[in-house]
This record gives structure tokens, sequence and C-alpha cells, in this order.
């Protein structure tokens, strides 16, 4: 990549007129009319309930401090740097540990760095932690054109961690990160060390679409997985949306925050495990505001989006390596996930955990780090 290498310093700090700007926002929302029966701040079944979204939007409003999250998020290291045209913001939290391996975290959507908050603090006694953030999200914004997909921004990382100095090292993904983890294993085996995989039950509502179903299931197990793949459709309002109409979206998330809010906190009721509580129930509140916030002041609600309709149209399909060894963790599990994902039993690390589910890093940090730190020891 012909183009200057160099790694600029960079610092959360969010002008004060943004924020106020926000507050501002807040206290004028415009609610849309209750409808009557819809009183029930837990039932998701038509999305988020109002009476929940104005308890979030109240808390942000009033009880929550951006600034306190801004000095958490710059306890480590970040630079920004320039590839293929594109500013990309990376946090780098460098270990004391002499020994210690360079390991990728890849996120996905509507994740951020912020995502890995809680996990980094945990493996920094074994691992140098990097954590990109993708194209249009985050810092990673503005975006310098269209064309930014998963081999792309495969190919950025990679040149991110030759930056970096890190020749070799380990990965690590969920979501889109997942396709970014496996991509660069299979394009740079020589580099990558190992690749872990964090998923969930969810996986098994894609069979039929973008996996085989597994054969020899009985009755009771196709009907256990037609269940997954209704609700999973069910879910596909906002991907069939950012696929395809990401410049009709966008405008409404950047204009509106409680828009924004209730685009992301859904998602935090229905793909994390327990599907029964509220997303605040299932992590940790301050930080799920830090991440909608993020997305707020960035604006990049509307660029990330972006990143799925650049996925769709591309034509570039999920590659995983063969040759380089595999882990992978799956929370929220389901008896079927590892005989549809891995019939074939070829991942040589397979663990399952009833709790958790689409955010381990923000739902089961303790429990996450404990496999990442399980599989590399033994590839060492």
């Amino acid at each position: 990549m012909n183009e200057n290498e160099a790694l600029t310093p960079f610092r959360v700090d969010i002008p004060q007129a943004d924020i106020d700007d926000l507050r501002h926002r807040l206290a004028r929302t415009r609610w849309p009319d209750p409808v009557p029966g819809r009183s029930d701040r837990a039932d998701f079944d038509r999305g988020i309930p109002l009476v929940y979204l104005k308890e979030l939007a109240e808390y942000w409003h009033d009880g929550f401090d951006w600034r306190a999250q801004e000095e958490r998020l710059n306890r480590y290291e970040q630079v920004t740097t320039v590839v293929d045209g594109q500013r990309f913001h990376v946090v780098h939290a460098r270990s004391t540990n002499p020994q210690a391996v360079p390991l990728l975290l890849n996120h996905g959507w509507p994740g951020s760095f912020v995502e890995y908050q809680r996990l980094i603090p945990l493996l920094t006694d074994e691992f140098h932690v990097v954590v990109p953030a993708l194209p249009g999200f985050g810092f990673s914004t503005p975006l310098s054109g269209t064309g930014w997909e998963l081999a792309r921004t495969t190919e950025a990382y990679a040149e991110i961690m030759t930056r970096l100095g890190h020749g070799r090292f380990a990965a690590h993904g969920t979501d889109i990160g997942s396709g970014t983890a496996g991509r660069l294993a299979a394009l740079h085996p020589e580099r990558v060390i190992g690749t872990h995989i964090g998923g969930d039950r969810r996986l098994l509502g894609l069979l039929g679409d973008k996996f085989p179903y597994p054969e020899g299931l009985s009755e009771d197990e196709t009907a256990q997985i037609e269940a997954l793949r209704t609700e999973d459709k069910a879910e596909r309002g906002y991907l069939l949306m950012q696929d395809h109409r990401p410049d009709t979206i966008g405008p409404a998330l950047t204009d509106s925050p409680v828009g924004q809010l209730a685009w992301i906190a859904e998602k935090f009721r229905t793909r994390t495990g327990g599907g029964y509580r509220t997303p605040d129930e299932s992590v940790d509140r301050d930080q799920l505001l830090t991440n909608v916030s993020l997305y707020w002041f960035t604006r990049s609600g509307a660029s990330s989006a972006q990143f799925y309709y650049e996925a769709e149209h591309s034509g570039v399909d999920l590659l995983m390596a063969s040759d380089v060894p595999s882990g992978w963790a799956v929370f929220d599990t389901h008896p079927l996930v590892r005989r549809a994902m891995d019939p074939w039993k070829a991942v040589g690390h397979w663990s399952e955990f009833a709790e958790g589910g689409h955010f381990p890093a923000m739902e089961e940090p303790e429990l996450l780090a404990g496999d990442i730190r399980a599989f590399f020891r033994g590839l060492s």
C-alpha cells in the first residue's frame, strides 16, 4: 500500500457542544403516541417497547456521564492511521509481559471497540490487544468512499498489524469480526497463529440460507431448527434495510438520538442470552449507552450501515483457513450448533456455554477471556 504509514496518537475528546446538543435533542424528543395495551416494558414482540425506551432515554439524558466513560476509554493507547485512503481508529493495549502474543479483536455491528472495554484488562497480562474499528464505525470515520467490504477491510487489518510491528498474531472475532478473522487466516496463514470465533445459538437460524442443514435430523430436531429460523426471520428488518437501503435509514439515525438508541438497544434484547431480560439486564447500562453514544457522536449509524450494503453486493464469500488452528466458543448454546457448524469435528477447540449470547465480551467477559486464554495457550 503506497501511502503514509504514520500512526497518529489519538484520544477520545468529544466537544462539549456535541454533548450539549445530544442532551438538548433528548430533552426535545418527539415521542409517538402510546398504543393501548402496549405497557409491558419487557415485551419486545413488536420491537423495543416505548415505555422501556423512554426509561433508557431518560437515563441517557439525566444519569449517564459521558466524560466519565470517555476517561475510561482513554486508559489505553489509541492511534489512527490511513490505509487505502481510509482512516482507521485502533486501540493498542500493550502488555507488560515480554512474552505476550499480539491478539487482534474483531468487532461487528452494532458493536465497536467499546464492546471489548471489559474484556481487554482480562487479557493484557498475556496479550498485546489490538482493536481496530471497522471502516465507517466509531472513529474510523468518515468513510473515504464506497467499496469498503469484508475483503478490503481484511487486507487493511493485515496492514495495520504490520504497522504496529506485529508480524505474527492471534485473532478473535464475533459477528462481522468472525469474517475478518477467518479471512485473515485464510489469506495470511503464515501470520495468523490461530482464530478464535465467538458464536451463539442463532447461527442455527441461518441454516438453509447461509449454511446447509446437518444430515440425519429427527422430526423434533427439524422442528427446533425451524423455530429458530422463524425467530431469525423476524430479526431481519434491520438487516434488509442496511443491506439494501442504508441511505434511507441513515438520516434518521443521524438526526434522532432516540432513533439511534432504539435501533441498537433492541439488539441487546433479541440477540443476548436469556431472552426474557431487558437489554440493560443483559449488559451493563453505561457500557451499552457508551456504545450508542459513540455511534451518535461519530454519525456512524449511517456509515456503518453502508458496510452491510457493500457486503451484500460484493459477492465476497466467507473464508476459513483449513490449515490454521481454530477454536469456537458458543454462548447460549443449543445441542445442534456443533452438528450444524462443525459436522466433521474439524475445529480443534470447541467450547459451549449456557450463559451469554451474541455479545459475549459484554455479557460474559470472564468466560470469553478464559476460553481465549485456553485456546491460544494450547497453541504455544
